[in-house]
């Protein structure tokens, strides 16, 4: 009965947010001192949301004015410059122009087919050549997290491609329910895109930022223009964004799979007005492939593809690294045994001893993914190397970051936070090694270590990684049936909270994000599994949209189905730079949840989607063994490069973890 209750608490939250929309055409508000879009709405809108930022400063104090939609920056024969007010005084009407230095911005905005289209025109107002570079122009979509309840209602995920003639902002409801806004290229090029604004100070993990799209650079004769145009429209669906594309000029471009080993062959197609071409071709070589596509006459776009060597022997690689350059083995060291951060610009540990130290970079918290990952290699290549540097893992971890009731830390020296996540990840490896030795103790640990969890996190932690099916698993192997039987009633209970809370997802280190969404349908999946009870399933499948809206569809390796995570460069590497992290190694855990889900509903689109998932993650692995923590995709983040791989080698081999998982069901 209760289990019954919980169900319709999860419906109710979800009918909530998937009934809040009745939707009209797209309109707009123009601020009359800049000339700048100043709302974007949906009429009729039961929500009344708004998908864009407040710029007065409002909504979040250090977003003003100068952050319009429509206003910008841009670089002329190298002096960086801005246009944020009016060179006209008809602000209001249908355009407006501006002056930055001697280029003259001409903004026009034209209602169309239920919303409307914009086009920007660059000129050369001067009498000598003007070199145009780092264009960027700001469509603050409200991409952000307050809280679980304001997003399900009031917040979107901006997916952006930026793929020369067809670049676009796919924009959805973070419920995943209902219409949403898509922006589409028609005229010009876009291949970068920048993102302002973001800071410790500034909304830190819980404020993506302001986006900025950015137009190919080009030289401008005296007089000459360059222009870009696109379209805003309502869609709704992701099928009905495809479809409008195309009717708009655009090209929809795809793959079954965008990683590839050396030797196999890959299909790309392209499909638009002009109907679908398909390429094929031969993967030659490891790394980044581009396929270019002639869609129109003149009009271009492109897939990006990956090749590896293989996708075994880049994992074989990757633990031979870790075994033989990540492993702490000065025996004077309090941290012996440990597996640390790797920096692949002095190619050494690094010792978190200098002015970046933190937790996010010491021996212990998410560094236990290289351990759980050498123990799955192991159950499939057995070596007795990678059996003794994990037997002092194991020692380290039990010795050094856990107190004898299993209380854990994340140093050595017991300091620091005392983090819930940490628990369940160090009970999945005793467990493994448990399987690996058939050493009893093993198992005891791991049951030990998630006891101390639920003491000391009780059941409402939204945990990453609980170890629901491996646990019971084990502990049934072990012959430690009432120990099972006491883990699974911890489990139920932390299922029917999960269930309680439906779409009400409370606030973790983040206070909104994928990373809790998707615990809560992977448990409740696997209780379904365990028990056969419907009822986990029947909430997993009420939560799942939400969780499916954070990825988007660009063909690329680095963003298909990788989910909008923005902060994990900042906290997890070298260069400490906030901003979209495409891939961030925990996007991987949407593809652990639909695997599981997979499971549960026999729909193979899920496992599919889950292959492709782990496939894209191995672009943060290099053929020499070394690996990047985080990605940070934008071209510029605070005017800072990007667009680059972090030289930290820190957390990513959870990537590997999940991706043995959804391959092997390791």
């Amino acid at each position: 009965m209760g289990q019954m209750r919980n169900t319709l608490t999860c419906m109710l939250a979800f009918m909530s947010v998937a009934t809040a929309a009745v939707s009209q055409d797209v309109t707009y508000t123009i601020n009359p001192e800049t000339g700048a879009l100043n709302s974007l709405v949906i009429e009729g809108d039961a929500a009344g949301m708004d998908w864009m930022l407040r710029t007065d400063g409002s909504q979040y104090p250090w977003i003003t004015d100068k952050y319009g939609w429509g206003l910008g920056y841009l670089t002329v024969n190298g002096e960086r410059l801005e246009w944020y007010r009016p060179d006209t005084e008809n602000v209001g009407g249908k355009s407006v122009t501006y002056k930055a230095g001697f280029m003259t911005i001409a903004v026009s905005r034209v209602k169309a087919d239920g919303g409307f289209s914009e086009t920007y025109t660059f000129t050369n107002s001067s009498k000598e050549e003007a070199r145009l570079t780092d264009i960027g122009i700001y469509t603050p979509f409200n991409d952000n997290y307050p809280d679980s309840r304001t997003c399900m209602t009031s917040r979107c995920h901006a997916h952006i491609w930026t793929g020369a003639n067809t670049a676009y902002v796919e924009a959805v409801r973070m419920s995943g329910k209902g219409d949403g806004i898509g922006l589409v290229l028609t005229d010009g090029r876009i291949y970068d895109y920048d993102v302002w604004e973001r800071g410790q100070d500034k909304g830190s993990s819980n404020n993506r930022g302001v986006l900025a799209l950015c137009p190919q650079d080009k030289n401008l004769a005296p007089g000459e223009s360059m222009s870009v145009s696109w379209r805003v429209f309502r869609h709704d669906s992701r099928t009905d964004f495809c479809e409008r594309m195309i009717g708009l000029g655009g090209a929809v471009v795809s793959s079954p799979k965008y990683v590839y080993e050396v030797g196999e062959v890959a299909e790309v197609t392209a499909r638009s007005a002009n109907g679908t071409q398909t390429k094929t071709v031969k993967i030659e070589n490891p790394g980044p492939i581009d396929i270019p596509f002639e869609y129109a006459p003149g009009k271009v776009t492109y897939a990006r593809l990956l090749g590896v060597s293989s996708y075994e022997g880049l994992i074989q690689k990757r633990i031979d690294f870790i075994i033989d350059h990540q492993q702490m083995n000065d025996v004077t060291d309090p941290r012996y045994g440990a597996y640390m951060v790797y920096d692949n610009e002095t190619h050494e540990i690094y010792l978190n001893d200098d002015s970046r130290a933190s937790s996010d970079t010491d021996e212990g918290r998410e560094r236990v993914g290289m351990g759980v990952l050498i123990a799955q290699w192991q159950s499939l290549h057995p070596s007795g190397r990678q059996l003794e540097s994990l037997k002092r893992y194991a020692a380290f971890l039990r010795t050094k970051l856990q107190q004898a009731d299993y209380t854990t830390f994340s140093k050595a020296n017991h300091t620091g936070k005392h983090r819930g996540y940490n628990y369940p990840w160090i009970a999945d490896f005793y467990f493994r090694m448990y399987s690996l030795t058939g050493d009893k103790r093993y198992a005891r640990d791991g049951y030990g270590t998630m006891r101390a969890f639920f003491r000391h996190f009780g059941y409402g932690f939204y945990a990453i990684g609980i170890p629901v099916t491996l646990s019971l698993r084990t502990l049934d192997e072990a012959g430690m049936i009432a120990e099972r039987d006491t883990l699974l009633a911890d489990y139920k209970a932390t299922a029917a909270v999960f269930m309680k809370n439906g779409l009400d997802f409370p606030r973790h280190e983040v206070n909104y994000e994928q990373t809790i969404i998707s615990p809560a349908v992977q448990l409740l999946c696997e209780m379904n599994l365990v028990t056969g009870e419907s009822g986990y399933l029947d909430c997993a499948r009420m939560m799942m949209p939400t969780l499916e809206a954070f990825t988007g569809r660009q063909p690329t390796y680095h963003m298909n189905e990788i989910a909008i995570r923005h902060w994990d460069g900042y906290w997890f590497g070298k260069r400490q730079l906030f901003g979209d992290t495409f891939p961030h190694y925990w996007s991987a855990l949407n593809a652990s949840t639909y695997y599981y889900y997979a499971k549960c509903t026999g729909d193979e689109s899920y496992q599919q989607r889950a292959e492709n998932i782990v496939n894209n993650n191995l672009c943060q692995f290099f053929e020499d063994g070394t690996a990047s923590c985080a990605f940070v995709n934008p071209r510029m983040v605070n005017g800072q490069r990007a667009r680059c791989f972090d030289a930290f080698a820190n957390d990513q081999d959870w990537a590997l973890v999940i991706y043995l998982l959804v391959n092997g069901g390791i």
